[in-house]
């Protein structure tokens, strides 16, 4: 299984999302491949916000050495499933679209179909956005959302 998490900048939620469902794939044994990438390309390059990197950290996850890519036409042949974080990556990543079966790609991560906000702009957010992902990325590994 090769799943792609996608946040705007590929800084905050998304790489918290990638290190999360790494380690819980890791946990149950699951040969997955698992990446993130942002929409835009402001970050290309640069590691996760260090709120990020705290966070994982507390929960015993090291998501440090991740670098920012920008999402690209081809990550539909790569991964077999892209879960976003909030409707405006949804509508971006399927604007790339060429086919169906891309768009059929595509989900938000959250099962009740609500954004995982982003924490940027507020410290206090980045606690339940962890949680949030968290309970996303379970559902993941147990073959709910796959």
């Amino acid at each position: 299984m090769k799943i792609l998490m996608v946040c705007l900048g590929n800084i905050c939620r998304s790489p918290l999302a990638e290190g999360i469902l790494r380690h819980l794939a890791d946990e149950k044994g699951l040969n997955w491949d698992i990446d993130s990438a942002g929409t835009g390309n402001w970050h290309v390059g640069d590691p996760p916000d260090r709120r990020s990197v705290k966070v994982a950290r507390q929960h015993g996850i090291d998501i440090s050495g991740l670098r920012g890519r920008q999402f690209q036409v081809s990550d539909f042949d790569e991964f077999d499933r892209i879960f976003v974080m909030d409707l405006d990556n949804y509508r971006d990543v399927l604007r790339k679209a060429r086919t169906e079966t891309d768009k059929a790609k595509v989900q938000l991560l959250l099962d009740n179909q609500e954004p995982v906000p982003d924490p940027w702009y507020d410290d206090a957010l980045f606690e339940p956005v962890y949680n949030m992902i968290y309970k996303a990325c379970q559902r993941i590994v147990s073959g709910t959302d796959i």
